[in-house]
């Protein structure tokens, strides 16, 4: 029997139950251990925990918007080979949505309030890139992942010495973030202008400024 298509209300209505579970930061599970497992506690002062909580939660909102992004383009994507490919990228994004999530809580913080608001954008960017051709929707993937990897690069840096635990996670979410951008360069991705990406730039710094504090 062959295989039946499905039609945009079709993937409008599969998509639903994701879109709930990342807004609403429940549902979602882990497919890996996070890296900070099996590690002590560190002793940070008060300062450092509150900075340690505002970078990992400007990675939990990067997570969140990365989750809408590639929901977006999965929805619009015309090759199903790239429908797929947006699918299995988002499934794996969701172990940092998931680490990021549980390092928080353990910093005695939460994610920002402003998740909902970031996610619609993400989700409305990235359904107009699948919408305008697969070449460009890959090439959406690589420019922000390269943004991505940038802020957690200076994550690593600008992290406690001592935090461990958050050092591990950021760490290991920048070498699935180069290797997501590698492959969507590979699968076909459009390599964008440095204009453009100066523009994707400028909205990753307002992200990254405002969920830090809210």
């Amino acid at each position: 029997m062959r295989k039946r298509s499905l039609s945009l209300l079709d993937r409008l209505i599969t998509e639903a139950d994701s879109v709930m579970r990342t807004i609403s930061n429940r549902g979602h599970s882990a497919g890996r251990a996070s890296p900070s497992e099996g590690h002590s506690e560190a002793r940070l002062s008060d300062e450092e925990k509150r900075h340690a909580a505002g970078l990992m939660r400007v990675n939990h909102t990067g997570e969140v918007c990365a989750q809408a992004l590639y929901q977006g383009q999965a929805l619009t994507a015309r090759l199903p080979t790239v429908r797929e490919e947006m699918r299995l990228a988002a499934a794996e994004e969701v172990d940092h949505l998931v680490w990021c999530r549980e390092r928080l809580r353990e910093l005695d913080s939460r994610p920002s309030l402003l998740n909902p608001a970031w996610y619609g954008l993400s989700f409305a960017l990235g359904a107009v890139a699948g919408a305008i051709g697969d070449e460009v929707s890959l090439g959406f993937v690589a420019a922000t992942e390269e943004r991505v990897c940038k802020h957690l690069r200076a994550h690593l840096k600008h992290l406690p010495l001592d935090d461990r635990k958050s050092r591990l996670i950021v760490q290991q979410m920048l070498e699935d973030e180069e290797r997501h951008g590698r492959q969507a360069l590979e699968a076909g991705g459009k390599q964008f202008s440095p204009g453009v990406k100066d523009a994707m730039s400028a909205i990753s710094t307002l992200m990254t400024e405002s969920s830090y504090h809210v």
